[in-house]
């Protein structure tokens, strides 16, 4: 089937279904999306709150625990071990399907009226301020990360980590602090985009390096400081007048290193080793669409966080571990999931939410171990089957219509209007960051932050610069956040306090006192991530323009003529290179 051009249901903007796309859908009976591939990731980005908790008491136990889910949500919440356990039976909850009904409106009753988990931990030892882990020893407030120990302020894809403050999707890595995109690497500071790098600070895109600091592009090098080779001895002396250890030594770094990367070229892509691939973040792959694919998946479209040997997954985020067929799906791995979020092994689910190896269900919420249900109901197969049909054609026949007349039929994800959490508790204000006023104009729903009374006894321009003088007082003081006074549009918490992990961290590894709450160095960190989003470019590898240090292909003809997509739009400032001009200069 040829490309076909639509118009987006909710932003009203036009996007194309490419012949791919339509194989897909007719593979596994589905009608094409209405809506656009962005609108369609932050619609399902609602149903993930990674970081966003509070305080409310568990409804079986009464105990006090930490949740996702906001005190004032009309929902009930069990501690997860309670949760997982045989004390309660999701099919208890179980209902006939009202054919009078939508069927979204029906599931979002379910949604409301089975106990959902406070978050989500497994196999965890001293870890309990953690979502969505497993695998953790002595963690403190980490999320999405699978095998950790000793580490804080870690979250998003990040796995086996060790003595780490700080990370964003790394892997791989011990003893390192602020970094980003970090990978079989140990003892960093304030590096992203690095690979089997040690005892180096300030490095951006650099390969198999020791002991250097605010470098760019360099590979398999030793004592450079700002991309100049010096000997060891010089080495030493340069870096101890750097003085990093001060926020005022760092903050002048920092700031050449920035002045460094804007003079360097760059890759179009992070893309290793793999085949028809397009995005960012793609290695050892095939066929595949997307931003952080990983490890051997193949005939991937519109996809996130894509790992370990996936296959044929379309609109996902987050599938791992050899999972197929996915559609529109929100965390899952298993096999034929669709329409679903939270979803923990199993296959041939639909429509369901927070369900754990189970097989056959549609439009169930919190089951563990079960198959052929509807709505939390049990059903012989040949009657689950019969059931399902009838279902699916009502879907069209009485679609449901939010408050801004969107219409829902079978084909759709869940509309955000039953989404459990607001717009900036989840990953959709991380990766897409509204405004309380852009959020309204979406039809989504926003909460607005607790009032806040701390009592600040610090500013943070008052703490010690260099963490030499940091006095183990600092654990007793409320640290007024650098944003506190400011919209930064980073859900800052306005004040924050250090726990002794961190001051026994920062000093070992000679790094000044942070002046941002975690919630500000985290939103820090994600802009350091280019957007999800695409824009068609040709490489600015121009020998009139740039002083190439060899000869490319094109040096005779003047600027080269090859072409990709990359997430660098075309107004920002970095020199952006085509893969063949790039290896020539960097590699």
């Amino acid at each position: 089937m040829e490309a076909s051009k639509r118009e987006c249901q909710n932003c009203k903007n036009g996007f194309v279904i490419g012949p791919e796309d339509f194989d897909f859908y007719k593979k596994i009976d589905v009608p094409p999306p209405t809506w656009c591939p962005e609108c369609r990731a932050i619609r399902r980005f609602m149903f993930r709150n990674e970081r966003t908790w509070y305080r409310r008491k568990c409804d079986a136990t009464d105990a006090p625990i930490l949740s996702i889910i906001a005190p004032e949500k009309p929902l009930t919440v069990y501690e997860f071990p309670y949760w997982k356990s045989d004390a309660w039976d999701a099919l208890s909850y179980g209902r006939d399907y009202d054919f009078s009904k939508p069927f979204f409106q029906q599931f979002g009753e379910l949604l409301k009226a089975v106990p959902h988990p406070n978050l989500v931990q497994k196999n965890n030892v001293g870890s309990d301020y953690s979502n969505y882990t497993l695998n953790l020893k002595k963690c403190y407030f980490v999320a999405s990360v699978d095998t950790g120990e000793d580490c804080a302020y870690v979250f998003t894809f990040s796995l086996n980590i060790r003595n780490c403050v700080d990370v964003h999707i790394s892997q791989n890595i011990e003893w390192s602090y602020e970094v980003v995109d970090c990978t079989k690497s140990s003892n960093l500071r304030f590096c992203q985009l690095c690979e089997g790098c040690v005892d180096s600070w300030l490095l951006y895109d650099c390969r198999n390096c020791t002991s250097c600091v605010g470098c760019v592009g360099l590979r398999s090098k030793s004592y450079c400081i700002f991309n100049e080779q010096y000997s060891k001895e010089e080495y030493a002396t340069k870096l101890e007048k750097l003085n990093l250890g001060s926020y005022g030594g760092l903050s002048a770094a920092r700031k050449k290193l920035e002045e460094l990367k804007l003079r360097m070229p760059r890759k179009y892509a992070a893309i290793i080793q793999s085949e028809q691939a397009v995005g960012d973040d793609i290695e050892y792959s095939r066929n595949v669409s997307g931003f952080v694919i990983l490890n051997n998946c193949e005939n991937v479209r519109y996809g996130y966080r894509i790992s370990n040997n996936s296959k044929d997954i379309w609109d996902s985020f987050v599938s791992w571990n050899g999972s197929e067929l996915h559609y529109e799906a929100l965390t899952c791995t298993g096999q034929r999931m669709f329409f679903s979020a939270l979803i923990w092994g199993g296959h041939d689910v639909s429509y369901s939410y927070n369900c754990f190896d189970c097989e056959n269900i549609f439009g169930c919420v919190g089951l563990r171990n079960k198959s052929y249900c509807i709505f939390n109901k049990q059903y012989a197969k040949e009657e689950y089957e019969q059931l399902i049909r009838k279902i699916r054609s009502h879907m069209d026949a009485m679609p449901y219509i939010d408050g801004r007349g969107i219409t829902y039929l079978f084909g759709e994800f869940f509309p955000p209007d039953i989404a459990p959490f607001a717009y900036n508790e989840t990953i959709a204000q991380d990766y897409y960051p509204s405004t309380r006023e852009e959020a309204a104009k979406r039809g989504y729903t926003w909460r607005d932050p607790d009032t806040r009374d701390y009592k600040i006894t610090v500013q943070a321009a008052a703490l010690p610069d260099n963490i030499a003088d940091a006095p183990d007082s600092i654990l007793n003081e409320t640290i007024a956040c650098e944003h506190a006074d400011t919209d930064c549009g980073e859900q800052c918490a306005t004040a924050f306090k250090m726990v002794p992990m961190e001051m026994q961290f920062y000093r070992k590894m000679g790094v000044p006192l942070p002046r941002r709450c975690p919630s500000c160095r985290h939103y820090g960190r994600v802009k350091l991530k280019n957007p999800m989003k695409l824009w068609h470019r040709r490489c600015m590898c121009d020998y009139q323009i740039h002083g190439n240090t060899v000869k490319h292909a094109h040096h005779q003809t003047g600027q080269c003529p090859n072409e990709f997509q990359t997430s660098y739009s075309p107004d920002r400032p970095e020199i952006v290179y085509c893969e063949q001009c790039y290896q020539n200069e960097v590699a």
